[in-house]
């Protein structure tokens, strides 16, 4: 059969024909068979102007291997509409709007915005908001602790006794020499126990994906990429980041008001605190797998990241930054005459970030969920450090996350 010479459109779609019904848009027919009948009663010198087609579209098979369309009398019925019929959405992120309406990358980044002023109501409940530190304490039974404390108390009044049976101070400084390392060694932890948990996380070894099975409590270091809802930060609006913190804090001196219940003269003091987290992936450097690790929905997470100091802000520079004066309006907090210290963390897509967690994997899903159990970092000996524990999600990242972030 003769096959007809495709016309060359020039990147028009009004002039590609079925391609342009395909998405609803108004086509050009300049075939000489959709002319309009001639008026006997017309002017002959009057010119015809071409046909505008009204846009239709064809019933397409929900089977995907139907092949492809073909026009003619093989193509299927063509129904008519009046007026344009928008796209379905498919969740692909794309780089512009196919419709009238914004695309779904345009409507995460307005969510991400909205979030960023008003907190996690603009997240939703996707997204996690944090407390203002890591949860830790030291684990023991209450056997030893018991033990403990009923030998240090027989200790005292044995020694007590034995100074005025004998009236001699040296058998209760003999007792006090036994009690005084076990005070020492819990001030020692009091100070060096979270240094400790951070050298715990460190040192702790990687582990595949590949190899890892169901319900396996393992670490694993990659390159993260968002998920469906990115953060932004709250102050200078870092785009597009898994985590994010920011934190406002005052100096105190020897007058003045506190800005918490535990801040202490000559001390700063965390007074407006925001932190989130949302789900996000994880690529694996050693087996190239990706896991998606269940941050949001409000998961327990402890991140370990150290924040960087964005302003200082003193009595006589408070009006050179109205972008900070701008911000606690928004957040209805006072600006008063302190000494105030803005600092914040994020960790943005392509940053490496260390994960430990449980795997779980359902059907072809591979995740990281929160343990339901704390986890214990066990006697460290060498450090004389007792066991602590952490809950939830542990994140890690280098501090110097911002100067290797890979482009994704």
């Amino acid at each position: 059969m003769p096959l007809r010479a495709v016309p060359y459109t020039g990147g028009n779609v009004k002039k590609s024909g079925e391609l342009g019904k395909m998405f609803d848009i108004p086509v050009l027919d300049h075939s000489p068979s959709s002319a309009p009948p001639s008026n006997p009663n017309s002017n002959p010198n009057s010119k015809q102007q071409p046909q505008l087609l009204q846009p239709s579209r064809f019933s397409f098979s929900s089977q995907p291997n139907s092949g492809s369309m073909r026009s003619g009398s093989n193509s299927g019925p063509i129904r008519k509409s009046s007026g344009t019929m928008p796209l379905q959405p498919t969740g692909l992120i794309t780089s512009g709007p196919l419709s009238s309406g914004p695309s779904r990358s345009e409507q995460l980044g307005q969510a991400g915005q909205s979030g960023a002023v008003s907190g996690k109501a603009g997240y939703g409940p996707a997204v996690t908001s944090l407390g203002e530190g890591v949860g830790f304490g030291f684990r023991l039974s209450k056997a030893v602790v018991w033990m403990v404390m009923v030998v240090v108390a027989m200790g005292l009044l044995v020694g007590a006794f034995l100074m005025v049976a004998i009236k001699k101070v040296v058998v209760l400084g003999a007792v006090g020499a036994l009690v005084a390392p076990m005070g020492l060694g819990l001030v020692w932890n009091c100070i060096w126990g979270r240094k400790g948990l951070f050298g715990f996380v460190k040192r702790y070894p990687d582990a595949e994906l590949r190899g890892a099975v169901d319900g396996q409590y393992i670490k694993v270091t990659g390159v993260v990429t968002c998920g469906s809802i990115p953060l932004e930060s709250s102050y200078q609006r870092e785009p597009r980041c898994v985590y994010v913190s920011t934190e406002l804090y005052e100096y105190k001196g020897w007058g003045g008001k506190s800005a918490n219940s535990k801040q202490r003269c000559f001390s700063w003091g965390c007074k407006h605190s925001e932190k989130f987290v949302a789900d996000f992936y994880i690529s694996d450097f050693q087996s190239g797998l990706r896991a998606l690790v269940k941050a949001g929905y409000g998961s327990k997470v402890a991140p370990m990241i150290k924040p960087a100091t964005v302003l200082d802000v003193t009595k006589e520079n408070r009006d050179s930054f109205p972008s900070l004066l701008r911000w606690l309006a928004e957040r209805n907090l006072s600006n008063d005459d302190c000494i105030m210290r803005l600092k914040e963390g994020c960790i943005k897509e392509g940053s490496t970030v260390s994960v430990m967690g449980v795997v779980r994997r359902h059907d072809n899903m591979l995740m990281i969920v929160p343990p339901s159990e704390p986890i214990s970092t066990g006697c460290q000996w060498s450090r004389c450090l007792l066991p602590t524990y952490v809950e939830g999600l542990i994140l890690t990242c280098d501090d110097t996350q911002n100067d290797d972030v890979v482009p994704v």
